[in-house]
């Protein structure tokens, strides 16, 4: 029975690690380390709990919801400022993506608030509902609105008329 589980866990992990680190990445606007680290939270506290996981309909969108407050925990935690440096990987580019974009609206993320960085993950990338998205930042619907709203402002400012086709798509 018990080995059932952890396989079942495993199976679990193995499947939804890309997809959290991808979302962990554009959160931490980035830093690829802090994203390694929130997923492998966020996993912990999913194996912690997978023995009462029957009682949650979608996993996979729980495991987004403790990512995202995970996130948020460790933002509301950290006492500095500071922000390592450290360089972008080297990709393939076989995929049509623009690095110099990809860099441009991970700079302006991390410019945004946590808070508002969350939503604009949640809401644009996640592709979730302004409902969806109050309910796992713990906050209204207009809250989601209102910081929705001002984060795409703030992006579009800070993206200039270069960009500006990125963002209207947001």
């Amino acid at each position: 029975m018990r080995s059932a589980r952890a396989d079942e866990f495993r199976d679990f992990a193995v499947s939804r690690a890309g997809h959290l680190y991808r979302s962990a990445c554009l959160l931490t606007s980035g830093d690829t380390h802090l994203a390694e680290d929130l997923v492998q939270e966020t996993l912990g506290r999913m194996y912690a709990m997978w023995s009462r996981i029957a009682r949650i309909d979608n996993p996979a969108a729980y495991a987004q919801t403790v990512l995202v407050r995970t996130f948020l925990s460790h933002r509301r935690l950290r006492s500095t400022g500071e922000r390592p440096l450290a360089e972008l990987p080297d990709t393939a580019s076989g995929h049509g993506d623009d690095p110099a974009l990809r860099i441009a609206l991970l700079a302006a993320l991390a410019e945004l608030a946590p808070k508002d960085r969350a939503v604009v993950v949640l809401r644009y990338w996640e592709d979730r509902t302004i409902e969806e998205t109050a309910d796992v930042m713990h906050v209204s619907s207009a809250a989601v609105r209102t910081r929705s709203t001002r984060a795409l402002a703030r992006l579009r400012e800070r993206l200039g008329d270069s960009h500006s086709e990125l963002v209207a798509a947001l």
